[in-house]
């Protein structure tokens, strides 16, 4: 028999603003998001709906089941690389050396999820779990601001209940100053941040959201050490990203009194079809074998790339509906034509290729924002603050698996031109995010249904956080510094191999903390003369002098320079230089390699200087932009 969608049109919640169980400040967004139209998101839902009960699938927004007490927790510590804190007496190092890298909050975090476990375990008779204090060899009174904070904690027993008492703290900050740029700090952790304005009772002055399109601006100060982005970082770096993002999420849901909402990993059905349906990294692993370093489903990119040459002008481009038995039928010459190169996208209306992208979408076997995170994305929108949102969002999106996280950003830099081209397709940020968020947040594997009355704030909700996706996604890309310092800081205690176990560390909750720049402890040294590696250009190493005011583009500068005078192939120096003969830089990266990095591509303003005193062991070497015609 048919299974419906628990969402039918004839039951959707009124427009006029109702009561919900969030924060009061987190009420009076979504209230001043009531003029901007829902009507794109409820028509999106009936859509899905329709398509689903001709398939006999059941669609519902994600939520998440409670577990057993203990068994989240123990989850977290295991996707946070803490498996071995559970019970097993035998290995601490890998532990030890990722705790000494997190910040006092960050080790609360853990401290927490510890205790709980540890509750749970003794209720349950089971063996006991080891303490971080035993294995830091703390005392009891350096870590009594600690257990102070985390047993039993009622901070953390509220949230399991209820947000209300959150009132009396007022972080909201929706938009504070709409035409006016702020600074979006990524040097120090978001939860040490959100500690700060905690302890000091910061209430914000700020003015709620008016107008859809009136979204702050942020800007990310440049330190010295220049900006991470996602793809800077090697393989192997990007590898220990998403556990320290964890960690930095959870913190700074503890400081701000939400419960990071999780649920288990789904399980995939096998499914005969080459494209839909196809969990993405079979997708991937099949692409690749066609296109090696495929980071992006081929099927997606078709699409993608068809509906940006001949429907970023459409009237009503992914919210007007194509035929739904026209989609089908495509769907079904895709999977037969698509890699035979068969398939004539030239003959297919604008509507239904937007269809076919979205069904896409909606037919991957597990959420794109994965089944595990989904619940945590969507709660994003109780968070009042919008910086702090930004924070969440941000280590949602390191958190993501790497095929999840690139397919995401190719969808949203297409949904950014679409919102660009407003003026011809009537498609405003706000149009497209309550068209996409149905697609992104409905999933049939996941079938928890939506406690009655809370629709239209999760509906609301869902849209808004899309929104923030589309139109911050450069912010949300980028790899925080603190994080970059956390995993140098791994990579250090993973090459001296500390015997942790001979020696008792005291005060490390205290002492390590990801903010602190080791910068200032070599200032004494105002100058250094290094060798840059650019083995594929020169056979010789180039000699640098360095200064406080030495950036890599001023050694990419001296480098192009010096191929020029050395008289190097006319032919391939000609793309470096501009018509007014001035030189481009854009050609051509920097790269530290080794010591506490493993490979990390320089930011242009990135002071060489600092960057030694921080890595004095790391290689330089200069190697041809990737985006870039090879010119060797």
């Amino acid at each position: 028999s048919t299974r419906h969608c628990p969402w039918k049109m004839n039951q959707l919640p009124p427009k006029s603003p109702v009561a919900s169980p969030v924060s009061e400040s987190t009420n009076s967004r979504v209230e001043a998001l009531d003029s901007l139209s829902m009507d794109s998101f409820w028509l999106e839902v009936e859509n899905i709906k329709q398509s689903a009960e001709a398939e006999q699938e059941e669609c519902s927004l994600a939520d998440v089941k409670t577990p057993e007490e203990g068994e989240a927790e123990a989850e977290w510590l295991q996707d946070a690389g803490l498996s071995e804190l559970l019970g097993d007496p035998g290995s601490d190092k890998d532990n030890l050396v990722l705790l000494s890298t997190l910040t006092r909050t960050q080790a609360a975090a853990v401290q927490r999820r510890l205790d709980t476990y540890s509750r749970s375990r003794r209720r349950k008779n089971k063996h006991p779990v080891r303490d971080v204090r035993d294995i830091f060899g703390v005392g009891s009174s350096e870590v009594s601001a600690e257990k102070e904070e985390s047993s039993p904690d009622p901070l953390w027993h509220n949230l399991r209940t209820s947000n209300t008492q959150r009132k009396t703290q007022d972080y909201s900050c929706t938009v504070r100053n709409p035409g006016k740029e702020e600074v979006f700090n990524m040097d120090v952790a978001y939860s040490e941040q959100a500690a700060v304005l905690l302890k000091g009772s910061f209430l914000s002055e700020s003015r709620k959201l008016k107008d859809g399109n009136a979204l702050t601006r942020f800007k990310i100060p440049k330190g010295r050490l220049g900006v991470t982005r996602i793809g800077d970082l090697s393989a192997q770096d990007m590898k220990k990203i998403p556990t320290l993002a964890l960690i930095e999420l959870t913190a700074l849901c503890d400081i701000l009194g939400f419960e990071l909402k999780r649920n288990k990993a789904a399980k995939l059905k096998t499914t005969e079809k080459r494209l839909f349906g196809v969990p993405l990294n079979t997708l991937l692993e099949n692409d690749q074998k066609l296109l090696p370093n495929t980071k992006v489903p081929l099927l997606l990119q078709a699409l993608l790339s068809c509906l940006e040459k001949r429907g970023l002008e459409t009237e009503g481009i992914l919210r007007v509906s194509g035929s739904q038995t026209r989609i089908k039928s495509l769907e079904q010459k895709l999977e037969r034509d698509f890699y035979s190169g068969l398939f004539r996208w030239d003959e297919v209306h604008q509507n239904d290729v937007s269809g076919l992208l979205k069904r896409f979408i909606r037919e991957l076997p597990a959420p794109l924002l994965t089944a595990e995170y989904l619940p945590a994305f969507a709660a994003v929108q109780n968070i009042p603050d919008l910086k702090q949102r930004l924070q969440a969002l941000n280590l949602l999106i390191l958190i993501l698996p790497e095929p999840n996280r690139n397919t995401l950003k190719a969808l949203l830099e297409f949904l950014s031109k679409v919102v660009a081209r407003e003026n011809n397709n009537k498609m405003n940020l706000w149009n497209v995010s309550t068209v996409m968020a149905p697609n992104l947040f409905m999933h049939k594997g996941l079938p928890n249904k939506i406690p009655e009355g809370k629709e239209k704030q999760l509906a609301e909700g869902a849209a808004d956080v899309v929104r923030m996706m589309i139109h911050y996604q450069d912010l949300l890309w980028t790899v925080s510094s603190f994080l970059v310092a956390q995993v140098r800081k791994l990579n250090e205690s993973n090459s001296k191999r500390y015997q942790f176990c001979d020696k008792r560390i005291k005060n490390l909750l205290r002492k390590i903390h990801a903010d602190k720049d080791k910068v200032e402890k070599n200032q004494g040294e105002p100058s250094k003369i290094v060798k840059v590696h650019a083995s594929l250009l020169l056979k010789d190493s180039l000699e640098v002098h360095l200064n406080n005011a030495t950036r890599v583009a001023d050694v990419l500068r001296q480098f192009q320079k010096n191929l020029c005078q050395n008289g190097w192939n006319i032919v391939n120096t000609v793309n470096l230089l501009k018509c007014n003969n001035s030189m481009d830089c854009t050609n051509l990266l920097l790269y530290e390699v080794g010591g506490n990095i493993g490979e990390h591509c320089l930011d242009p303003d990135t002071y060489l200087l600092d960057l030694y005193h921080i890595n004095p062991h790391a290689e330089w070497i200069i190697k041809q932009n990737p985006s870039y015609p090879r010119m060797f």
